[in-house]
C-alpha cells in the first residue's frame, strides 16, 4: 500500500498548498465567498459538478447499484436534473441579483422581512449537509489506514476547514477543480471499465444477476418521485448550490456551464450504479452496500490505480464538504448574527458600508473555522448519514421550496405569505418526522403540501407587496441594481 499512500498523502498535501494560495486572492468579502462572481466556463462547471457530487453521489451511487443494479442511479441522477433545471431556467436570474445568500434573496423579493427564520431553516440544512460528508472520511480513512472513526473525521474535517478558512470560495474553487479531475479519472476511466471487466462483462453480469437488476425502474416508482421532489428541488434552492452561482462571471457561463456540469451528473449517476452492479457479481454477500465501492477498490484495483480512486473517493467527499462548510457559515454571519446583533450592512449583495475588505473577510474566516469545529464535533456525535442528510434535505424543500420558487413565479406572494410557508412547512416536516419517522416519504410529502398551501393562502388574504419593492426585485433581476464596488475586478477567468 505504499505507492497509494503516497498518492493520497500528496493529494492531502495539493489540497492545503491551495488553500494557502487561494488566500492570498481572497482580498475582500466578494472574493472570499464568492470567488469575485468572475468564474469562466471551465471552472465553474468543474467546481458546480464536484460540488453536488459528493460522498453520498459516490460511495451511496455505488452502493444503491449494488442493491437494486442499474436503477441504483435515480439517486445521484435526480440530482443532475435538478442542477439541469437550475442551470437553464433559474442560474442566470439568480447570477444577476448579486447577492451571497437565499435569505437576501427572499429580502429582496418580499421587502426584507423573511431573512432571520429563513436563515435558521438553511443554516440547518447546510450544517446536516456538512456533518454527513465530514463523516465519511471514517469509511475512507478506515479502508486508507485502518484508523479510528473519530481520528479519521477529525483528520479529514481539519484540513477542509484548513484550506477553506484560509482562501474561502477562492481556494475551495481551486481546490473542487482538482477534486473534478481526480474524480473524473478516478471513477468514469479508471474504476468504472475495471469493474465492469473484472465482473465477466456485461453479458456475465446479466447471466448471474436477476433480470431486476438491469430494470431502469426497478428501485420503485415512488422512491424515485421522493428523489425528485427531494433532490431535484433541494438542487433548486440549497445555499451551497446558489453560492457557486454567485461566482459565474457571466450569465452565459451560469446557464451553459451548469448545464454541461448538470449532464456531467447523469453521466456519474449510470457509472455508480454499474460499478455497484459489477460488485455485486463479484461479492454477492457484503454486509452492507455501503461497503461496495471500498471492497471492489480494496481488492480489484492494482497498485497505484486503487491510491488514485481512494483519492476520487476522498475529492468526492471533500468538494461537497467544504461547499456546504462555507455555505453554512456565509448564513451564520450574513443572515443570522449580523441580523440578530442589528448590524446587518450591504442587503441585497453590496459590499458592507463601514468596514474595509480586510475586516470582512476576516469576520467571514472566523465564522468558517467556528462553524468547521462544530461540524467536526457534531459528526463525531452522530452515526447515522442517511438519517442526517435526510432531516437536512425534508427541512429545505418542506421550509424553503415554496416560498423561494413562489418568489420568483407568482408575483402575488407576499412577505407574510412567505413567513407563513417557512414556518408551517419546517414545522410540519419536523412533526411528521416524528410522527412517521425520520426515513419516511410522507414528512416530505404532507410538508409541502402544507407549506404551498399556507403560502398561497396567507399572500391572498394579505396586501400585495409594495410596488416600489417589485420594482427595485425586477430591477435586480434584470442586472441593473446594486452593482459591486467599481475597486473590484471585473475580468472573467478561465
Amino acid at each position: 500500500m505504499a505507492v497509494d499512500y503516497t498518492v493520497i498523502v500528496v493529494y492531502l498535501a495539493g489540497m492545503l498548498a491551495m488553500g494557502w494560495w487561494g488566500m492570498r486572492r481572497a482580498r475582500s468579502k466578494s472574493d472570499f465567498l464568492v470567488a469575485g462572481r468572475r468564474l469562466g466556463p471551465v471552472m465553474y462547471s468543474g467546481t458546480m459538478a464536484a460540488i453536488v457530487l459528493g460522498g453520498a453521489s459516490t460511495i451511496g451511487g455505488v452502493g444503491l447499484g449494488y442493491q437494486y443494479g442499474l436503477s441504483g442511479a435515480w439517486m445521484v441522477f435526480t440530482i443532475g436534473l435538478g442542477l439541469l433545471a437550475l442551470s437553464v431556467f433559474f442560474s442566470a436570474r439568480i447570477a444577476r441579483l448579486k447577492v451571497y445568500t437565499v435569505s437576501e434573496m427572499l429580502d429582496l423579493r418580499y421587502g426584507g422581512r423573511a431573512g432571520v427564520i429563513s436563515g435558521v431553516v438553511m443554516w440547518a440544512y447546510t450544517l446536516m449537509l456538512a456533518v454527513t460528508s465530514t463523516i465519511a472520511y471514517a469509511t475512507i480513512f478506515d479502508v486508507l489506514f485502518d484508523m479510528n472513526r473519530t481520528l479519521a473525521i477529525v483528520l479529514g474535517g481539519s484540513i477542509v476547514v484548513a484550506y477553506s478558512t484560509l482562501g474561502g470560495m477562492w481556494s475551495i474553487t481551486l481546490t473542487d477543480m482538482v477534486q473534478f479531475v481526480v474524480k473524473t479519472i478516478g471513477v468514469l476511466l479508471l474504476l468504472l471499465p475495471i469493474a465492469v471487466v473484472k465482473a465477466g462483462g456485461f453479458g456475465e453480469m446479466k447471466a448471474k444477476l436477476p433480470i431486476g437488476y438491469f430494470d431502469p425502474l426497478g428501485i420503485g416508482g415512488e422512491t424515485i418521485f421522493t428523489y425528485v421532489l427531494i433532490y431535484t428541488f433541494g438542487m433548486l434552492i440549497g445555499q451551497d448550490i446558489w453560492q457557486r452561482v454567485f461566482t459565474a462571471g457571466s450569465d452565459r457561463t451560469a446557464r451553459w456551464g451548469g448545464t454541461v456540469a448538470g449532464t456531467y451528473c447523469l453521466v456519474y449517476a449510470v457509472a455508480g450504479a454499474v460499478i455497484g452492479t459489477a460488485a455485486k457479481v463479484l461479492y454477492p454477500d457484503l454486509g452492507s452496500p455501503d461497503d461496495a465501492f471500498a471492497t471492489i477498490v480494496k481488492d480489484e484495483l492494482p497498485v497505484g490505480v486503487r491510491g488514485l480512486v481512494l483519492a476520487a473517493a476522498l475529492a468526492a467527499v471533500m468538494s461537497t464538504s467544504s461547499g456546504a462548510l462555507i455555505a453554512c457559515a456565509t448564513v451564520a454571519n450574513n443572515d443570522i448574527w449580523s441580523r440578530l446583533r442589528g448590524a446587518a450592512k450591504g442587503r441585497g449583495g453590496e459590499e458592507g458600508r463601514g468596514e474595509d475588505g480586510h475586516d470582512e473577510v476576516r469576520g467571514n474566516r472566523v465564522f468558517i473555522l467556528v462553524m468547521g469545529i462544530g461540524v467536526i464535533v457534531t459528526a463525531i456525535a452522530l452515526n447515522n448519514v442517511v438519517e442526517a442528510l435526510t432531516v437536512a434535505y425534508n427541512l429545505l424543500v418542506g421550509g424553503l421550496l415554496v416560498p423561494i420558487l413562489g418568489g420568483l413565479l407568482w408575483k402575488r406572494g407576499t412577505a407574510q405569505g412567505a413567513l407563513a410557508s417557512v414556518i408551517v412547512g419546517g414545522l410540519a416536516v419536523v412533526g411528521l418526522m416524528a410522527a412517521y419517522g425520520i426515513l419516511a416519504n410522507e414528512p416530505v410529502y404532507y410538508g409541502l403540501l402544507l407549506s404551498l398551501a399556507a403560502y398561497v393562502t396567507v399572500s391572498l388574504a394579505t396586501p400585495p407587496t409594495d410596488a416600489a419593492v417589485l420594482a427595485a426585485w425586477r430591477d435586480r433581476l434584470a442586472g441593473r441594481g446594486a452593482p459591486e464596488r467599481a475597486s473590484e475586478p471585473v475580468a472573467v477567468h478561465q
